[in-house]
Parts: structure tokens; C-alpha cells; sequence
């Protein structure tokens, strides 16, 4: 198939409302800042548009175009990109195309005979489905027997779900040869623990081991007796610790940690990237360090009000923290996470390892935004011989 000819049947599937989803990846080039591009059908004002959903390294961008009017648009993003997968109305369909824009189209059936839903307002389907019975969540008190979510349990089934959606979206930064080696510190009562060992083992069919590490020793043995009780095996383990104690991993495919107070994210973002962990997840607790190291006159105006310094140094902890994390070679992002506790609290720190180099420019704008507020980082100290190649 030649370019034009894929132009035009793509652009004509597209006006012809036959769209469900789709997406364009691979850029040809490592330097280029859009990485993927999601599209899907949505209706405005009605008429039929395609949305372009475009994904830097740390922000969204959305693009509605009239459906008849995305050829120009998808010829841009095609000749700059390596692959589109897309599922139209009882199709599915993969694009590759060679440095000379050579056209590889593979087609087959998909079960999707229905059109696509065009409602911004439709309700949100999530991984786990309210009035399906998962016997974790049923076992931890989120669902009744028959599946339904119960009473108050509400906020708690949509942080479960969001989290396994960020483990969903990690799936092609993990290996797909061997074991994959999870560490979860400060599990707690381990209700993100057990739904990310039931995704990946139970839906996924993964080769995982997964360990949830938590100080509290009755919390840890009630997590043991519910994983004995669902007939789990020995590749969830809940074990009695410290971050800091903790040393019997040399190399770690995922960490996640959640509401780790202080500076013990910091300690377990430095565990992780000591062991090359590949994924990183991360949502922060309390966070006092910077807030009694600000020293910028230049701001004031907002540190002279209590709560705006403590949002202000929570904030810019969080930023630094990624910002170490990318110098280190990884795609790091602050995501908005939904809080189990309904708390303010609620960025995550979401990092793949790519291994990419940081420029001079980069080195240079932490550096000036550190020393403007006169902080001291404990991750930047923890790191310091991973770092001094980096900063110098």
C-alpha cells in the first residue's frame, strides 16, 4: 500500500463515524518531545470531530478537528511517526511505516460491531467493574458478595482503579522474559498491593513476585492471612520492615511507594533508582524538609502566609524530586492521583527509565532553581555519587 492510499482510507473511516480508537507511536526521532498521540471520535455542537490527544514527556495537549478535515493532520503526524494501531467498527488495524515511508497495513476483526460512543458525560469504565466480583475486593470489604461497591467504599474503588491504571500503562516498561521483581514500601493494609498483584497475575498472567513491605506487624500479618485466604502463592509476600533496613534485593523491575512521610520518599526513590528500577510509583505524604530551608526574599509576598509555604514547599519538593529523577535518566511526571484519605495530597511521581542523558541546559536549570531557594535536597544528598557525574 502506498502513503496516499493509506491517506485516504484512514481519512475516509474517520469521516465515516467508523472510529472508535487509535494510536500513534514510535517517533522517528529520540529528540523529538511528542511521544505517542491518542485519537478518538467525540461530538461537539453536533458534529462529528477526532480528538488528537497529544503526549509530551510532561504535559497533555488536547486538538478537536472536524472529521472530514484530519487528513492534513494525520499526514503530519504520520510522516513523523513509526506505528498507529487503531480499532475501528468491527476492525482492527496496524500501521507500520519504514524510513521511507513505506506502508506495512495488517487488518483483522475485532468484537467492537457497535459504533463508537460520542458522549463526553458516558460513564467512566474502569479496570475493575462495579458490579463485578473481584474476590480481593470483596475479601478487603470494597465490594459486597455479589460485587457491587459498597456503601462509603467509592473513593476507595476509584484510587484502586486509577492506580491500576498507571500499572497498566507501565506494562511495555517492564520485562516480558523473566520474573518481574515488585517492591510496594509502606504497603499499609496493602489495598493498592493486592490489586496490583491481582492485575498482573490474575488478569494479566504474569510472571510477577511482588513484595509489600509495611512497619506495622499486625497490619502485615492480617495482609498475610487475606493472601492465604484468596489462595495466593508464594509470589505476594508481605514482610516486617524499614526502607532503610531493607537490603536483600540487588535489582528491582517496579517500586511503589505511597504516602511514605517525609523523607522517606526520598529514601525509597533513592533505593529505586540505585536498583534500576525501570518503574517508579510514587505518591508523597507529609513533607517538612524545604519548608524550613526556604530562604528566598523574592518570594515573600506568598512564604509569609503559613499555608501557602507549606502548599508552596510541597510543591516544589515534589518538582525537585522529578527533576533529580530525569537527570538521572528517567521519564519522570507529576500525575494527579486520587487520595484514598481525600487529602490534598494527591500528585503522583510517575518515572520510566530510559536511560537518556541530561543536557548541560537542563543540569543547569535545577541547579538555579535549587539555589534560589535554598534548599538542600535529602534526595539530592542520598544520590550524591549517582549524581556527581550529573552535577559535578
Amino acid at each position: 500500500m502506498e502513503f496516499d492510499e493509506m491517506m485516504d482510507a484512514l481519512a475516509s473511516r474517520m469521516a465515516n463515524g467508523t472510529l472508535v480508537k487509535a494510536t500513534i507511536s514510535q517517533p522517528r526521532l529520540k529528540s523529538e518531545e511528542l511521544k505517542r498521540i491518542r485519537l478518538k471520535p467525540v461530538e461537539l455542537r453536533g458534529e462529528l470531530h477526532i480528538q488528537f490527544e497529544y503526549q509530551y514527556e510532561r504535559i497533555l495537549k488536547h486538538e478537536n478537528v472536524p472529521a472530514g478535515q484530519v487528513r492534513p493532520v494525520l499526514d503530519r503526524l504520520l510522516r513523523t511517526f513509526r506505528q498507529m494501531q487503531a480499532t475501528f467498527t468491527g476492525e482492527d488495524v496496524q500501521i507500520r511505516l519504514s524510513k521511507k515511508l513505506k506502508v506495512s497495513w495488517k487488518t483483522g476483526q475485532t468484537e467492537t460491531k457497535a459504533g463508537p460512543d460520542l458522549s463526553h458525560n458516558r460513564k467512566k469504565r474502569y479496570i475493575f467493574e462495579d458490579g463485578t466480583p473481584y474476590p480481593f475486593l470483596v475479601r478487603l470489604g470494597v465490594q459486597t458478595a455479589d460485587g457491587k461497591v459498597k456503601k462509603g467504599k467509592a473513593d476507595k474503588f476509584r484510587q484502586i482503579n486509577r492506580f491500576t491504571e498507571y500499572i497498566s500503562d507501565s506494562l511495555t516498561h517492564l520485562p516480558a522474559d523473566r520474573t518481574i521483581r515488585i517492591l510496594d514500601f509502606g504497603s499499609g493494609k496493602s489495598y493498592l498491593t493486592f490489586a496490583l498483584y491481582h492485575y498482573l497475575r490474575i488478569e494479566k498472567q504474569l510472571d510477577v513476585r511482588v513484595t509489600g513491605l509495611d512497619l506495622k506487624k499486625e497490619v502485615i500479618e492480617e495482609c498475610r492471612q487475606i493472601a492465604a485466604d484468596l489462595g495466593y502463592g508464594d509470589d505476594l509476600e508481605f514482610l516486617v520492615g524499614d526502607i532503610n533496613d531493607y537490603n536483600d534485593e540487588t535489582a528491582v523491575d517496579m517500586v511503589v511507594t505511597l504516602h511514605a512521610c517525609d523523607v522517606a520518599t526520598d529514601m525509597a526513590l533513592a533505593r529505586a533508582v540505585r536498583w534500576g528500577a525501570r518503574v517508579i510509583l510514587s505518591v508523597p505524604c507529609c513533607q517538612h524538609e524545604l519548608f524550613s530551608q526556604l530562604d528566598t526574599p523574592e518570594l515573600g509576598i506568598m512564604l509569609q502566609h503559613g499555608l501557602v509555604k507549606e502548599r508552596f514547599a510541597a510543591l516544589a519538593t515534589d518538582s525537585i524530586r522529578a527533576e533529580l529523577l530525569s537527570l538521572l535518566g528517567y521519564d519522570a511526571q507529576l500525575l494527579e492521583f486520587i487520595d484514598m484519605a481525600n487529602t490534598p495530597k494527591n500528585i503522583m511521581i510517575r518515572a520510566y527509565k530510559t536511560g537518556r542523558t541530561a543536557d548541560a541546559g537542563r543540569v543547569s536549570r535545577y541547579k538555579a532553581f535549587r539555589d534560589m531557594l535554598g534548599a538542600e535536597p535529602f534526595m539530592e544528598r542520598e544520590l550524591k555519587e549517582e549524581l556527581a557525574p550529573v552535577l559535578g
